[in-house]
């Protein structure tokens, strides 16, 4: 039998004008083949609340500073169970949109794991992402994005506003 270690996450889709999303490179270093793309986020310092913990995640991440009422609302939450490092996880996670024209990418305020374990990032276009054979988290990344994508720029029309 499985015991899990519960851990609360917030994670972000970070979005450029040309629809690609950042994910960055990684690895178990349990299991080093086991090579993946993930988005930036991470998990939750105690007290801390969603917004909080994707907006210091992204700063750390990226160097996009943000404040949390500027991420807005999440546009998907799910719970995922995986291991690493030797430990397994159930992760509630929260994820949230964040549409910028362009970014580049500071990873000066990666942790110590995040350094030995990330191998670099890209920008993603769900197309690419799609007909890719690399593995990547969520497994639904192309689909979740097209439905968050969507659902932004009609509320965005709706308001009589405009994407950033």
């Amino acid at each position: 039998m499985t015991v899990y270690t519960p851990r609360r996450a917030a994670r972000v889709l970070l979005v450029d004008a040309d629809g690609r999303v950042l994910l960055f490179a990684g690895f178990d270093p349990a299991r080093p083949e086991h090579r993946y793309w993930f988005t930036p986020g991470g998990g939750l310092d105690p007290g801390e609340s969603p917004a909080e913990g994707a907006a210091r995640e992204l700063a750390e991440e990226t160097g996009l500073r943000l404040s949390p009422v500027e991420l807005g609302e999440p546009v998907w939450r799910d719970t995922i169970e995986f291991p690493f490092d030797g430990v397994w996880y159930r992760q509630e996670q929260e994820f949230f949109l964040v549409r910028v024209p362009s970014w580049e990418v500071d990873t000066a305020g990666f942790n110590a794991i995040e350094q030995a374990t990330t191998t670099g990032h890209r920008w993603w276009s769900p197309a690419d992402l799609a007909a890719s054979a690399e593995r990547y988290y969520p497994a639904d990344l192309p689909g979740l994005l097209s439905r968050v994508l969507r659902a932004a720029d009609e509320s965005d029309a709706g308001e009589g506003g405009a994407s950033c």
